[in-house]
């Protein structure tokens, strides 16, 4: 006779796979690390399913389709690039692509040359390396096209993810002195478009998202002066001014409302994206300070609460409706990678591979586990946790670890 636990534990399994989201992109299938589904609370070394190593070092983190799974690295001063394909099950390596850069590529001392996540969608998969172009493969390694974006100057790298909408590829490519995004044609790997940017002369580094605007779909995306939004077929629609500079952190939509923070020290602040043109004065709904430090990692809204950790470990947490600071604290260890969330935890993981899970309240830090995956103290970790099937999988600048 089954027992009712058995039951229950298949009925589970059967829900959560009915219900799987695929992991597509940068942090999720809508770019702001939010998982639909729950995510498990506890693990330690003993969790981990299987851990690979690979060549070279990246920063980029786990994308996912069907039962397989995509990261990138680089080495030999960015002279050499690799696309990976795991089986996600096994951690089998099933194929590796190699990518060949004829000139070296200066970065910044935290960067590297396989840093922005490959994306998904249908039977492809795009991996974006700056200098050393965008390419594109069918789901068993067969290169479907190369497009070459030119030179990418500088010294701080590239960061900027590739998203994918309804085939056509969005990019950001900032660099200093020579700021732009574009969409090109997955089928064709064409541009079709390409607008300049005026963020000279820094640029940033972050990955646009999409958000639904009454009938109309826009991209946001961050800079070193502000946030932007456009309509999809690059037209500039609005603009608000940011506090201080590099745009680095992905923005949340929350609520009709778009949550920023700078990356260097400065405010967090909300904005309504209903607007036309110059919208720092009249749609800037609020601007709270910020003591932390210097911000990688993005914003996450939860239940009417925004969540921001500095790159220190100082974690705020933030009225969304009118950016009253609720509570500050602190969390051990130094921040790189961007948040996740179910609909219930925030899950942040520092560059020890500690993953602290947290139960967003409104009076103070409340931590319901502390993860700890290896006790390798040379690695380091960058990316963002990817929840995939009932999976979570992660990865240091060589190593990819897969958690049950």
């Amino acid at each position: 006779m089954i027992s009712c636990n058995c039951i229950l534990g298949l009925l589970l399994l059967i829900t959560n796979f009915l219900s799987a989201e695929v992991w597509n992109q940068f942090r999720g299938p809508t770019g702001m690390g939010i998982s639909t589904k729950e995510i498990q609370l506890q693990w330690n070394e003993e969790s981990v399913v299987w851990k690979k190593k690979l060549p070279g070092n990246g920063q980029s983190s786990v994308s996912q389709a069907e039962k397989k799974i995509f990261l990138t690295s680089g080495k030999d001063g960015g002279n050499l690039r690799y696309l990976f394909c795991l089986d996600l099950e096994s951690g089998k390596l099933l194929w590796q692509k190699k990518i060949n850069h004829t000139s070296e590529e200066n970065i910044h001392r935290m960067n590297g040359w396989g840093t922005p996540t490959p994306a998904t969608y249908g039977d492809c998969v795009v991996a974006f390396f700056g200098p050393a172009g965008m390419h594109c493969f069918d789901l068993d390694g067969k290169k479907k096209w190369s497009l070459d974006l030119g030179k990418f100057p500088g010294n701080w790298g590239v960061a900027a993810s590739p998203i994918i909408i309804d085939g056509i590829i969005y990019q950001n490519c900032d660099s200093m002195g020579s700021s732009r995004l574009i969409a090109v044609s997955l089928e064709t790997g064409k541009v079709l478009w390409d607008t300049p940017r005026t963020e000279k002369p820094r640029g940033g580094w972050s990955t646009p998202i999409t958000i639904s605007v009454g009938s109309n779909k826009q991209l946001v995306l961050n800079g070193e002066y502000g946030v932007r939004g456009y309509d999809l077929f690059g037209r500039e629609l609005w603009f608000c001014k940011g506090f201080n500079g590099r745009g680095s952190p992905v923005p949340f939509y929350y609520s009709g409302l778009i949550y920023v923070v700078n990356g260097k020290p400065g405010d967090l602040y909300a904005v309504d994206p209903n607007g036309k043109g110059e919208i720092s004065k009249t749609n800037l709904r609020w601007h709270s300070q910020r003591n932390g430090g210097r911000d990688l990692p993005s914003p996450v809204v939860l239940d009417g609460m925004v969540l921001v950790t500095s790159m220190s470990g100082v974690i705020t947490c933030y009225d969304s409706e009118n950016g009253k600071t609720l509570w500050i604290d602190r969390l051990q260890g130094a921040f790189s990678g961007s948040p996740v969330a179910s609909r219930s935890h925030y899950f942040i993981q520092n560059e020890s591979g500690v993953t602290f899970v947290i139960l967003p309240n409104r009076k103070n830090l409340m931590v319901v586990s502390t993860n700890k995956l290896t006790s390798d103290s040379g690695e380091i970790f960058r990316s963002t946790l990817s929840p995939i099937n009932q999976f979570i999988v992660t990865r240091s600048q060589n190593q990819v670890y897969c958690i049950q």
